[in-house]
């Protein structure tokens, strides 16, 4: 079966479509343009502001003129990520998709159901000329995964809705009314290089496979970080051989799980019959203790020519050290709302190359307190080994509204779509929300969405019959929105 036929037809139709431009944060020049025109062609009242952002305002249908003006958001950009074996071209190839069983999936990449089923169903709504609806403003931000940089600089004078509906949630079953914020941290540190004495070889250690995944939402999940997995058989071996780093490189996207790192080395020749066993002794640990959830996980020790440069070595003694003692993950669970990560942090990107060390990672918390405390932890080590540490990118929470008109709404009407109560609750991730009601002031807003699994990982998965569900359900929240 082909995606555009799987029902509502409207709503893959257009995910396919979408699907097919490149869409990366801070790359997303072509679907601005595609969604511009599609506003344009609906005949449908078409903006961008400065930053890239499009506002299409659609008007009210006959008899709901009286109804409040309802805020449609999603964001245009997607994750690009995929597999090491993948061959594929994120600038110029639209994702290859397929259904297997009841998911849509990707072939070796990110599929950019986050959050493209959302902007997919909103463009579903702006066609769709027989449905009973509230006046609407279609909001798509752009740059939402790098740095929430379009919701940032959003020109609010474009809009005038009192209902924000997000739709950027990703179980069926939850109604999210909260968020964490986030801030960014980078750190740079230069080093020495220094000649490689004799009696050296070199390796090349390889750590793939692991599940990776969305560092909110999946942070609680035990997973494995490929930064800190190197660092951790790194270190262990520098207690035990002389090793030298000639350069390391691992992770990618600053808001995923770090899923592979690789790094050259070089070992004394006469301890490589040691070495082998140890590395192999190693994985075998990384393993069982994983056993249950990286069952992907690969650990490759490969030949490469004698260095000529490796790292000053009493600097290598010290990153080392750094990183290992580096906070990541969970760092503290909310004393309030159960089950709800509070603050936590991620080492998504470790780089030594040619004289220069570089870190990025990503601190989130749903109480500025605690984010502070944890960017606090990461800045306080890398500064002891003298990195240059910057931070930024920082972006408000979502304060939960137990009060919300809207949240009674859709609650009352979830009944009538799903036979079970949905989860009300804040999420771990990064939503638009918070900043976006910064921008507003008041401004009544819920996010909900369908099932997605997997999201920034090449395993990223949307159930179809959740998407059916979430859109009949979304339709009837717009027919009952109340009068203004």
């Amino acid at each position: 079966m082909e995606i555009k036929d799987l029902s509502p037809q409207i709503l893959w139709s257009n995910f396919a479509r979408l699907n097919a431009i490149p869409r990366a944060s801070k790359q997303e020049e072509q679907v601005v343009a595609f969604i511009m025109e599609y506003g344009k062609h609906l005949g449908l009242e078409t903006q961008r502001d400065a930053i890239g952002n499009v506002v299409i305002k659609k008007p009210a249908s006959p008899g709901m003129e009286g109804r409040q003006t309802v805020i449609l958001q999603s964001h245009l950009d997607m994750v690009h990520q995929k597999n090491g074996d993948t061959v594929f071209d994120f600038d110029t190839q639209g994702i290859e998709m397929y259904v297997d069983g009841d998911w849509v999936k990707a072939k070796g990449t990110t599929l950019g159901a986050d959050n493209g089923i959302g902007v997919a169903a909103i463009m579903s709504v702006l066609a769709d000329k027989e449905l009973v609806h509230p006046a609407i403003e279609a909001m798509f931000t752009v740059d939402e995964e790098t740095g929430m940089t379009g919701a940032m600089q959003l020109d609010p004078v474009n809009f005038s809705g009192t209902i924000l509906l997000n739709l950027d949630t990703e179980e069926e079953d939850e109604i999210t009314i909260g968020c964490a914020g986030g801030l960014d941290t980078n750190t740079k540190g230069n080093y020495t290089e220094v000649p490689l004495g004799d009696g050296f070889i070199g390796f090349e250690i390889r750590i793939r496979g692991l599940v990776g995944g969305h560092s909110g939402m999946d942070i609680h999940r035990g997973r494995g970080n490929a930064n800190k997995l190197m660092n951790r058989l790194l270190y262990n071996a520098h207690q035990l051989f002389d090793i030298q780093l000639v350069g390391l490189d691992g992770g990618s996207l600053r808001n995923a799980i770090p899923r592979e790192s690789r790094a050259q080395i070089a070992v004394p020749e006469k301890d490589k019959e040691k070495f082998i066993a140890f590395v192999e002794t190693f994985t075998g640990v990384l393993k069982e203790e994983y056993h249950a959830i990286e069952m992907g996980l690969q650990v490759d020790l490969l030949p490469i020519a004698v260095p000529s440069l490796v790292m000053d070595p009493e600097y290598l003694s010290r990153l080392l050290k750094a990183v290992y003692a580096m906070p990541n993950g969970v760092f503290r669970m909310s004393p309030d709302i159960s089950g709800l990560v509070e603050a936590s942090t991620n080492l998504a990107r470790v780089i030594v190359k040619e004289g220069v060390f570089i870190t990025q990672s990503l601190q989130r918390s749903s109480v500025q307190s605690t984010k502070a405390d944890v960017a606090a932890a990461v800045k306080a080590g890398f500064e002891n080994i003298g990195c240059e540490v910057v931070q930024g990118g920082d972006y408000p929470g979502w304060r939960p509204d137990a009060g919300s008109v809207i949240l009674q709404l859709i609650l009352d009407l979830y009944k009538d779509h799903f036979t079970h109560t949905p989860k009300v609750g804040a999420c771990h991730a990064g939503l638009e929300c918070g900043i976006l009601g910064a921008h507003f002031g008041k401004l009544d807003m819920i996010s909900f969405g369908p099932t997605i699994r997997g999201a920034h990982s090449p395993d990223e998965r949307v159930q179809i019959s959740s998407v059916e569900r979430f859109y009949n359900y979304l339709l009837h929240i717009l027919r009952e929105i109340p009068a203004k």
